[in-house]
């Protein structure tokens, strides 16, 4: 089958969870330029809204280079990814608003799919990954967008830098606390609940997928062990038809033996 033809069959298919991800990252990125280019920032915002973009950037250069590598037709890949390439590139905003074409790309094949929510269920592997994704990316953006901007004019605050911003919120979110960096207003408190929240959560559902990894090929390796029983009581149920036919076909002819030896 050609790369064509897997894309014809795709877009009947609709689009894949991580394609869908991108798409959703794309968006984001592209507000974060937007922002960037057209508010009133501050120099520490505008450098945190600069990491927050570059970051997206590896997130989109790896997921083409893996494209790239997963591709049966590397060149193929490149002529219907090279934008995404071009979308991977930071600190060019020229090169950023390519991203536009992402997320079209995505919405053309949602649009055409017949179904949007049967292939995410069909993947779910991916689709849970694809999800872990967006949210972890989309947790760190905004609650250290906030706690920058809620704590960088409160006295006393020791969140002042999109480093320590940025450091505070991966802490935060993975609950581990180390008391360097924490907010002192109280809407910093209440920012830092939710993401503690929300990272309990987060890491619940990557111990639930661990899980799942995990337990997969026991539950295949029993179903294979079970397909492995029904083929040979199938098997054995075709010897014993055969036998059965056999004797069948044996009697048939002693009676057709007897029924001669009668007429004679």
């Amino acid at each position: 089958m050609t790369e064509k033809t897997r894309w014809s069959l795709r877009t009947l298919s609709g689009p894949k969870p991580f394609e869908l991800a991108m798409m959703l990252l794309s968006l984001m990125s592209v507000i974060v330029v937007l922002v960037m280019t057209f508010a009133p920032l501050d120099t520490e915002t505008s450098r945190l809204l600069f990491f927050i973009d570059t970051g997206i950037c590896l997130i989109f250069l790896t997921n083409f280079s893996v494209g790239l590598f997963q591709a049966h037709s590397k060149s193929y890949y490149f002529k219907l990814h090279w934008i995404d390439l071009i979308a991977s590139i930071p600190a060019i905003e020229a090169f950023r608003f390519a991203r536009i074409f992402q997320i079209l790309r995505v919405v053309r094949l949602i649009r055409m799919s017949r179904s949007l929510l049967v292939p995410l269920i069909k993947q779910r592997q991916q689709t849970t990954l694809a999800s872990l994704l967006v949210a972890m990316v989309t947790i760190l953006a905004f609650s250290s967008i906030i706690i920058l901007i809620v704590e960088s004019g409160t006295e006393g605050a020791n969140i002042q830098t999109a480093e320590q911003a940025i450091w505070w919120s991966l802490v935060t979110i993975s609950t581990v606390g180390y008391g360097d960096y924490y907010p002192v207003s109280t809407a910093g408190h209440v920012l830092g609940g939710l993401v503690i929240i929300s990272g309990v959560s987060f890491f619940g559902v990557i111990s639930g997928y661990m899980a799942s990894v995990f337990v997969a090929p026991e539950e295949s390796e029993r179903l294979d062990v079970h397909a492995d029983e029904l083929k040979s009581e199938l098997a054995r149920a075709l010897f014993r038809m055969e036998q059965n036919q056999a004797s069948m076909m044996a009697e048939i002819a002693e009676l057709k033996q007897a029924i001669t030896k009668q007429e004679h």
